[in-house]
């Protein structure tokens, strides 16, 4: 049995001052889902932010980086639902407990204290992005505390002591490696070596390795792991080593931002619970259209990994590529308390 998860509860913080032998099934199930959440919390964000940028055609520079990085959380979203159904467990991603709440912190409290919210891009956003990631020993930086890639590591310690629930059932396979790099595709787990070889995937990803801040699997040469990528566009420098010192530090060439438009912070449960900003009906069916295609890409998402087979996958890549339409309708359309600011997209889950 799935247990549902509260993603506003302390799940990840328990887990974590368990010790690894005192892991049951039950917790590797409870890991799992919630390392599920992790995931697709990430995307409403990072995706807000690259659909404000106003040229999507752009196919360089931070549009880009941005938009590899959502293709990266994808995939590690598949990879960590194969695990969790491998094992028996089931992927529940349309409970009110479990879909993400912004702005609010990480799901299961992983990386305490840290407010994640919805907005487009600036250079203080890119900050947040970077703070997400941030590993549990970033190089040159100072040691940080409770890390998401702390908590993937301690699913990889537990997980070999369960191989033996390991069945490969209910396994969704996705090529995105041919255009998003090696490690970007979703691909069964069979095996202990399959779990452990994805978990490296999205640890190295998001951090980088212990000597390099590159992604060991981009889409492009030279690509950083999302840490150091999101830091670069905080920052506005590049990240470059220095010969003299031989650290890393972020004052190579500039990284300009593209241009935005300006989507203000999304209050929490939506635009009409600001009073002054509250949106006019043409407006609301915009915001209301995008919160149905977001919700019917997770239904779509749940039954791909459900008894119902993996034939959906297909519904929510399409679902994604309209909710972009939307964003980018939601984002031309002005607060009217404060018109040097336009409307972002609620991301927020809506019952049938």
């Amino acid at each position: 049995m799935t247990a549902v998860l509260d993603y506003e509860g302390d799940g990840i913080v328990r887990l974590m001052s368990m010790a690894e032998e005192d892991w049951t099934e039950q917790e590797l199930k409870d890991a799992l889902g919630h390392a599920i959440m992790l995931e697709l919390a990430t995307i409403p964000p990072y995706a807000t932010a690259l659909w404000s940028i106003t040229n999507q055609d752009n196919t360089a520079g931070v549009y880009q980086t941005i938009r590899e990085i959502i293709f990266d959380e994808m995939s590690h979203f598949g990879l960590v639902c194969n695990m969790l159904t491998s094992i028996g467990g089931t992927v529940v991603l349309t409970n009110p407990l479990t879909v993400p709440k912004y702005p609010g912190e990480l799901p299961g409290k992983v990386n305490p204290g840290l407010k994640v919210y919805l907005s487009g891009l600036t250079r203080e956003s890119a900050k947040l992005f970077s703070d997400i990631e941030k590993p549990e020993n970033p190089l040159a930086f100072a040691l940080d505390g409770n890390t998401i890639g702390a908590f993937y590591q301690r699913i990889a310690k537990v997980f070999p002591k369960y191989a033996h629930l390991l069945t490969g059932q209910r396994q969704v396979t996705f090529p995105l490696g041919a255009k998003h790099g090696a490690g970007n595709d979703i691909v069964p787990m069979n095996t202990i070596d399959d779990v452990l070889k994805a978990i490296k995937i999205i640890q190295s990803q998001g951090e980088g390795t212990e000597c390099s801040p590159e992604n060991p699997f981009p889409g492009d040469p030279g690509e950083l792991a999302h840490y150091y990528a999101f830091k670069e566009i905080a920052e506005g420098k590049r990240l470059v080593l220095n010969p003299k010192t031989m650290r890393w530090e972020f004052t190579g060439d500039p990284v300009p931002l593209p241009p935005t438009s300006p989507v203000a912070r999304v209050p929490k449960g939506g635009w009409a619970n600001d009073k002054p900003n509250q949106p006019d009906p043409d407006t609301a069916r915009l915001l209301h259209t995008f919160n149905q295609q977001y919700s019917n890409m997770l239904r779509a998402l749940e039954e791909a990994w459900s008894d119902l087979g993996s034939a959906s996958i297909g519904t929510a890549i399409g679902l994604m590529g309209a909710m972009r339409g939307t964003a980018q309708q939601i984002n031309g359309v002005k607060l009217p308390a404060n018109p040097r600011f336009a409307y972002g997209p609620e991301w927020l889950f809506v019952q049938q």
